[in-house]
């Protein structure tokens, strides 16, 4: 048997830059209302299913596996604000959380004990996530908070996967809707502390968040008032509230720099003042603890970068003499300070050392001072896990913090500064699963490509039982950009991989955060290169380690990961049979060149501006998968996208996939699992950058994605159970 893919008509468009002309032959994809571009879609999807029929029973056992491992019926702990405990339940067979309260019961810190499907004495349903996506073919919350008085819900809801949201307004007392209603809003939403006003975010026509405006409860949106409005379209505007939830604080940046204001919103007539100016070229994050002010900075007095920052403390009407913070955190070459919060007398630290998230704590009783203590940083028995900050009330004796590690299920602790002692709350339970049956291990692979002085870490994760036999199979998965660090996390799906004898690496390959600043730095703009061939080396690595066939090698990422996948396949195809690339970012230059699209003058700081600095366009001009499809054999494809996705558009991998087809040589016709290589193309129509929404949807989505992979490397089996 063999499948005759849909053929998109090519329709030629010239442009130049630089000099150099390029031609895009499937430009005219990228409009969504042209009933042609629906149609093709339409036709990719019929294909994708035709194609990989045969794999249903293999998504249905992985989508069992999945429902097996976990509690349907389940239930967060409970969070204090004021004085609501606030937490979530789901049910078996629904598909999103129910978000619940109940009051605090005599001042007490410690959590009630919430059961399936027991309500508690007082306990009120603030949202149900169900009963809202009903109503609409695509349902996310975006945030919610609740007024301090503990009368008022607003929360922010995207109907359509494009991720602008509209804030509504609920009275929680009488379940009333109130007529106050914005649309096109993004992330971000809080109160005043006299629950008066909501302060919210507007996107420009790029989706960039710009204007910071303040609503009045009551009165008509067009009264409402802009606090403040960026101009720059390289500038991020981003804001939050105090710990004490006196000040407001407005953070505008980007990846490479910062400015910072503050507001009193204990006085209505107050404007925002400046606090960190962005001509003073910092990335600085500012947080307001009664008279001072905690700065976690990237720069000292004379201009010296921090490139893994430090951290200071200062008295507001000192903040502006340079000379006057006071050192709390030293810089470190080898740990990376993210930043820190605080209770009403403690500080806590989130830290990253030798790639692992920690957490450091502190009184702040004289912090900054030659009386400051030291830092104690709560110890954990693995080697390679997640332990962050989650916050907690400002009043409260713990700090509350999340553990998780690629076998351990999440755990949520509550830890005393006092005793150093951590109380465990919650941890995830996992039916049928036994953490002594996997093992995880840390390689370094030797950057072969560039310097072998350059080491990248791997995170290997397999059953114990597998074999040092050379003929297991192996997933390789990275992302590699924007400082974002593969941090250690347990995945109930992965389990599925595991236990078919797949040996699972993450490559933490540069352009990341795993290793410091310096490591993100060494991977973006006219460095960017060096995430595709630390993947590349890393695989090479693998394959020769005795674990693994070298012809049953996969590959997965996503997002910017996706053009990581591009990139690397490339380079080198021939070391993968199979390639999974979720909304994959393979159109970089072409999307990079065009500022009208969401989001890309903030991207500039990431991969640079190749519209002025030439430099620049041809770098990415030789690295951006789409112009660099070479006639070679190619793996097995599968491209994953969203219609409604306004990060990367859906228009990049069907234009890839189309370039894929037209150029490979591999045989695209086999069936996967008689040993083809297919190229298909599947569009989620009603979902957006993370897919459809729902939790079974989400379920559904990584079985597909899975049985795709291992139908390609023959690992279909369970082999341990």
């Amino acid at each position: 048997m063999t499948f005759t893919p849909p053929k998109a008509l090519q329709k030629p468009v010239t442009a130049t830059y630089h000099g150099i002309e390029l031609v895009d032959n499937w430009d005219w994809l990228k409009d969504p209302d042209d009933p042609e571009t629906i149609a093709h879609l339409e036709a990719e999807n019929q294909h994708t299913d035709t194609v990989t029929a045969d794999q249903q029973p293999l998504r249905d056992e992985i989508f069992s596996e999945i429902k097996s491992h976990t509690v349907e019926t389940d239930m967060s702990v409970p969070s204090r604000i004021d004085n609501w405990w606030y937490f979530t339940r789901t049910a078996e067979g629904a598909q999103y959380a129910v978000h619940c309260r109940v009051p605090v019961e005599n001042d007490s810190w410690e959590p009630p004990q919430i059961q399936p499907g027991v309500t508690l004495d007082g306990e009120q349903v603030l949202l149900d996530g169900n009963v809202e996506a009903e109503k609409v073919a695509f349902f996310s919350l975006g945030s919610m908070t609740v007024s301090p008085d503990g009368n008022l819900l607003a929360y922010l809801v995207d109907e359509t996967g494009d991720e602008r949201f509209t804030l509504r307004l609920r009275d929680i007392t009488t379940g009333e809707q109130l007529p106050d209603e914005i649309s096109g809003l993004s992330y971000g939403l809080a109160f005043d502390p006299a629950g008066e006003r909501l302060f919210y975010l507007e996107p420009d026509a790029a989706w960039r968040p710009y204007r910071l405006k303040s609503h009045r409860i009551g009165t008509p949106v067009t009264d409402d008032i802009l606090l403040n409005e960026e101009s720059d379209p390289q500038m991020w505007s981003g804001f939050g509230v105090s710990p004490d939830k006196t000040k407001l604080i407005l953070e505008l940046g980007n990846s490479e720099v910062a400015e910072t204001y503050v507001m009193d919103l204990t006085d209505p007539a107050a404007s925002l003042e400046l606090l960190i100016s962005r001509d003073v070229g910092s990335l600085h994050d500012v947080l307001p603890v009664g008279g001072q002010y905690l700065i976690t900075h990237n720069r000292a007095a004379d201009g010296t970068p921090l490139p893994n920052n430090e951290v200071a403390v200062v008295d507001a009407a000192s903040i502006h003499d340079r000379s006057a913070w006071q050192t709390v955190f030293e810089h470190s070459p080898t740990i990376k300070l993210d930043g820190v919060g605080v209770t009403r007398e403690y500080l806590f630290a989130a830290v990253r050392a030798e790639t692992t998230p920690r957490m450091w704590v502190l009184p702040l009783e004289g912090i900054g001072t030659p009386d400051q203590a030291k830092a104690v940083e709560p110890a954990f028995s693995e080697e390679l896990y997640s332990a962050f900050p989650l916050g907690q009330h400002y009043d409260s004796p713990y700090i509350r913090l999340a553990y998780t590690s690629w076998i351990t299920p999440a755990q949520i602790l509550d830890y005393d500064p006092i005793s150093k002692a951590s109380h465990l709350r919650r941890q995830t339970e996992v039916p049928g699963y036994n953490a002594e049956n996997y093992l995880v291990e840390r390689w370094w692979a030797p950057a072969e490509s560039t310097d072998r002085r350059v080491a990248i870490p791997l995170t290997v994760i397999r059953h114990k039982d597998i074999e040092w036999d050379g003929n297991n199979p192996a997933l390789m998965y990275g992302y590699g950009s924007y400082e974002a660090s593969m941090d250690p996390g347990f995945g109930v799906a992965r389990l599925s991989l595991l236990d078919r004898g797949v040996v699972f690496v993450v490559a933490h390959v540069r352009g990341g955060g795993e290793l410091g600043r310096a490591w993100y730095e060494d991977g973006k703009k006219l460095a960017k290169k060096n995430s595709f061939t630390d993947f590349v080396d890393a695989t090479r690595f693998v394959a020769a380690s005795g674990w693994v066939h070298p012809d049953r090698i996969a590959a997965m990422g996503g997002s910017a990961g996706g053009l990581l996948m591009g990139g690397v396949l490339n380079l080198a195809p021939e070391l993968y049979r199979v390639c999974v690339a979720q909304v994959p970012f393979v159109d970089a230059l072409t999307s990079i060149l065009d500022p009208d699209l969401p989001l890309t003058a903030l991207e500039w700081e990431e991969w640079g501006n190749p519209i002025e600095d030439e430099t620049v366009f041809n770098y990415m001009l030789e690295y951006t998968p789409y112009h660099n499809v070479a006639e070679a054999n190619y793996p097995a494809i599968a491209a994953v996208t969203s219609l409604h996705d306004t990060r990367v558009l859906y228009v990049e991998p069907a234009k890839w996939v189309q370039q894929l087809r037209e150029t490979v040589t591999s045989d695209q016709e086999t069936p996967l699992e008689q040993g083809g290589s297919p190229i298909v193309l599947k569009t989620e129509m009603e979902g957006g950058h993370g897919g459809a929404s729902g939790r079974y949807r989400a379920w559904e989505d990584r079985a597909w994605d899975y049985a795709f992979l291992l139908t390609a490397v023959n690992a279909q089996q369970p082999r341990f159970h």
